[in-house]
């Protein structure tokens, strides 16, 4: 999800993130052809993941390409597939609007706050290893936290801290637009929550707030010993086996990419926001991957390769959200039995998920960030393509009750 900002603008890296403010007109060869409506779904009571067969790729191309055409999205690669249903992998669109060169499986993207999966599963790693514990008070490990001293880990990593989300203050925003490549500091980014009153009392309820994952990067550096970066490099990128896969330590971003389009800027005006400075999204929504290595990622997250059997089962108690059929849990989504992460930050929007008890596999890469309807297009996508497949878990992920559009219901980064 995203944060729940109460400024009128605000950058969020997860849920939603984007304002609906202009929204760009399909770009050229976005969409090749006058589209028919969606096939209709199965019913409800149809079980059973279907074979990926040339009838079913039919029916996702048409309605991944009906999606694009109403969201007016550029450009998405979808990735899925089920051990002995087969695979669908497929690119759409342009991954660059100004040169029309078609988006393909093997580019580049950002993907926002998917980056929290791999912060907290470092942090997991620690836990593990008996560095820190869930119920650790925050201030533990970092000084003038508001609320430091009841504030744990487990609740950093829930969504449950009540800290004010500093992707939300009105003057992170605007440094962020008027000089889109500056770097930031952690400290920065604390520093735009704390000038602000806590929200609500450790535990009381759910929000998304992505000031939280910037306190755990830091207690993963301070337990771990090295810097974030290094730590998911060689704690969870390598065991994990992704090789395309990266925590930038600045503005780099590896080719081939595409090139990612937002509303989130000093105007309003939609503009390519592709080498924008990562470092404000940090922990919460620094990283880049590509398509291949998500997928090899999704079932590790879901299944806790990486972790103990006690400590995944710790991150499997997902608790409520205020979003009917959504649980949040350490760093991670349960949506309608779907677990995985969204991620969403100016240019880009990304969704990798798993069902286990179909062994299922899903991700779906594109390269805005713009709002339909005040949905985010992954959310749309994983509707469309989930309604297909696993008509009894329908991916539904709303912008949460009270959410301002211009932030988005998910985690900006």
């Amino acid at each position: 999800m995203g944060c729940s900002p109460t400024t009128r603008r605000g950058i969020c890296v997860g849920l939603a993130t984007a304002g609906l403010l202009a929204v760009p007109a399909t770009a050229p060869g976005a969409v090749a052809e006058d589209l028919p409506a969606p096939l209709a779904s199965p019913s409800s009571t149809d079980t059973g993941f279907p074979q990926l067969g040339p009838a079913v790729a039919e029916r996702l191309d048409t309605a991944i390409r009906q999606v694009m055409r109403e969201a007016s999205v550029p450009g998405v690669t979808v990735g899925l597939s089920a051990p002995g249903k087969g695979e669908y992998v497929r690119s759409f669109g342009v991954a660059d609007k100004a040169n029309g060169t078609p988006m393909n499986p093997g580019l580049y993207m950002r993907i926002g706050s998917e980056t929290k999966t791999f912060t907290v599963t470092a942090l997991l790693e620690l836990v593990d290893e008996g560095k820190v514990k869930l119920d650790d008070p925050i201030g533990r490990y970092i000084d003038k936290v508001p609320n430091g001293d009841r504030i744990t880990l487990r609740d950093l990593a829930d969504m449950r801290s009540g800290l004010f989300n500093y992707s939300a203050d009105e003057g992170f925003y605007k440094a962020l637009t008027s000089d889109p490549n500056r770097p930031f500091a952690p400290q920065e980014l604390l520093d735009y929550s704390f000038k602000h009153p806590v929200q609500f009392q450790p535990g009381e309820k759910f929000e998304y707030c992505n000031t939280n994952l910037i306190l755990l990067g830091l207690v993963v550096e301070k337990a771990g010993g090295r810097p974030l970066k290094n730590a998911i490099q060689e704690k969870v990128l390598e065991p994990a086996g992704l090789h395309h896969t990266l925590f930038p330590a600045g503005a780099e971003f590896p080719s081939p990419h595409a090139h990612g389009y937002t509303d989130q800027t000093a105007s309003g005006a939609v503009e390519d926001a592709t080498d924008w400075h990562p470092s404000w999204a940090w922990a919460a929504g620094a990283m880049i991957s590509d398509l291949q290595d998500l997928r090899t990622w999704a079932p590790v997250v879901a299944t806790g390769t990486l972790l103990t059997p006690r400590t995944q089962a710790e991150r499997l108690k997902t608790l409520p959200t205020g979003i009917p059929g959504a649980g949040y849990g350490l760093g991670i989504f349960n949506v309608q039995g779907w677990i995985g992460h969204n991620g969403s930050l100016p240019g880009y929007e990304s969704l990798t998920i798993y069902l286990p008890e179909e062994r299922a596999t899903l991700v779906v890469l594109l390269n805005t960030d713009i709002l339909h309807h005040q949905i985010e297009p992954s959310t749309l996508f994983g509707q469309a393509i989930t309604k297909i497949v696993t008509p009894a878990h329908v991916f539904d992920l709303p912008l949460p009750p009270g959410a301002r559009p211009t932030t988005g219901a998910g985690p900006a980064g």
